[in-house]
C-alpha cells in the first residue's frame, strides 16, 4: 500500500461492534474486549510512569513488560488462543517472580509487609497507579476466564505482574507513610 494513506478510522464499529484477532466480530462492551481493553490502558499507564523513573534497570524492565502485554492482549482478543503465535509462557511467568524477589530482597523485611500511603514520589504514585489498572486487568480476566477458555499462563502472568508492580512502587517510594490501625 506503498504511496496510500491509512486512515485511522474504518466505520466498521459504529454499530458498538470490534474485530477480534481471528476476524470475528464482538459487542465492544463484551468482556473479551474489557478484559484486552483493561491490558491496554495498563500498557499505557505503564508508558506513563516509566518516565519518572530513575533507575535504568527498572525503566528497561517496564519497556520489556510493554512490550510482552502486547502478546497478552492479542492472546486474550484471540478466541482459539491457541493460535496466537506469541502466547505467555512459564518461562515468562518466572521472569517475573525472579524480578519480584530480586527487589523485594533490596527491601528491608519488616517494612515491606506493612501498610503505606501511596504515592510518596511520582515514580511510585505512578506505579500504584499501574499496579491497580493490572488488578482490575486480573478480574476482568477471570471473569472471561468464566465464560471462555483461557490460558492458565495467562491468567498467571497477570497477577505476577500486578505483584511485580506493587514491588517496583514499593521499592521507588521515597518516604514510608505507615497506615497504622488502631487496635
Amino acid at each position: 500500500m506503498e504511496g496510500k494513506d491509512m486512515k485511522i478510522y474504518t466505520k466498521g464499529g459504529d454499530k458498538g461492534k470490534t474485530s477480534l484477532y481471528d476476524n470475528s466480530r464482538v459487542p465492544k462492551d463484551s468482556v473479551r474486549v474489557e478484559s484486552y481493553g483493561t491490558v491496554d490502558e495498563l500498557n499505557s499507564v505503564l508508558g506513563f510512569a516509566k518516565n519518572f523513573v530513575d533507575d535504568e534497570e527498572i525503566y528497561d524492565l517496564i519497556r520489556s513488560i510493554q512490550r510482552k502485554l502486547f502478546n497478552l492482549a492479542g492472546e486474550l482478543a484471540t478466541p482459539n488462543w491457541n493460535k496466537f503465535p506469541e502466547k505467555i509462557t512459564e518461562e515468562d511467568i518466572k521472569f517475573l517472580e525472579d524480578k519480584i524477589d530480586y527487589y523485594l530482597e533490596q527491601m528491608n523485611k519488616k517494612e515491606r509487609s506493612m501498610f503505606i500511603i501511596p504515592g510518596s514520589s511520582k515514580a511510585s504514585g505512578a506505579l500504584h497507579q499501574a499496579r491497580t489498572i493490572c488488578r482490575r486487568a486480573e478480574r476482568r480476566i477471570t471473569k472471561l476466564a468464566g465464560k471462555a477458555d483461557i490460558s492458565l499462563d495467562l491468567q498467571k502472568y497477570v497477577n505476577r505482574l500486578s505483584d511485580l508492580i506493587y514491588t517496583l512502587a514499593r521499592y521507588s517510594e521515597t518516604d514510608l507513610d505507615y497506615v497504622n490501625f488502631k487496635k
